[in-house]
């Protein structure tokens, strides 16, 4: 979840804005149990494969260090939450956060097995994420209040949704929204 997604960005998913409240509530549930909070973003160097005057089909976005590649104020990320950059080299696009970023091993590392999703979008970063972390052997539950889809073909999000449950992800419905805080008055870019 980042700017340049959100309503007003460079790419942005419909209704994007509207997943924040649900995951802030995740974040404040799995803080209170102590679990780790990982966010993935894309990290794309200014001439990266994936925008039109490179070749690609996008317009440019979420580039480093860019007002529109941070996390929006809003998002309550703990500040010892876990960020892994994808699509960081200019040749190699990457729509999964196990893509290129030894994400897989880190998460062993630290005990997990079993992930939470939730994010934008769900029919391109959320889908191949999760597809990915199937693959990889992990338990998957999908935070389906915390997903918007892109949907250039009416109904996409939820046939991605159909695919991640075939494959062996669990949705979840969740509580509403909690009233938490956020963390920070500034988009963060950590």
């Amino acid at each position: 979840v980042q700017l340049d997604f959100l309503p007003g960005g460079r790419l942005p998913v419909p209704s994007g804005d509207q997943v924040i409240g649900p995951l802030n509530t995740a974040i404040v549930q799995f803080r209170a149990l102590g679990l780790p909070v990982y966010a993935t973003r894309d990290w794309h160097p200014p001439m990266h494969c994936s925008f039109k005057q490179h070749g690609g089909t996008l317009p440019p976005h979420c580039i480093a260090g860019s007002p529109g590649a941070a996390f929006p104020g809003e998002l309550a990320l703990p500040p010892d939450a876990i960020i892994v950059s994808k699509g960081t080299q200019a040749g190699s696009d990457a729509y999964s956060g196990f893509e290129g970023t030894g994400m897989a091993a880190m998460l062993r590392e630290a005990g997990v097995a079993r992930l939470f999703v939730g994010g934008l979008a769900t029919d391109y970063c959320v889908l191949n994420t999760v597809t990915d972390a199937l693959q990889e052997g992990f338990g998957v539950v999908l935070l389906t209040e915390a997903m918007r889809g892109v949907n250039l073909q009416a109904g996409d999000d939820e046939a991605a949704i159909a695919t991640m449950i075939e494959h062996g992800a669990a949705p979840c419905s969740m509580p509403p929204p909690a009233k938490a805080r956020p963390r920070h008055a500034q988009p963060r870019y950590r």
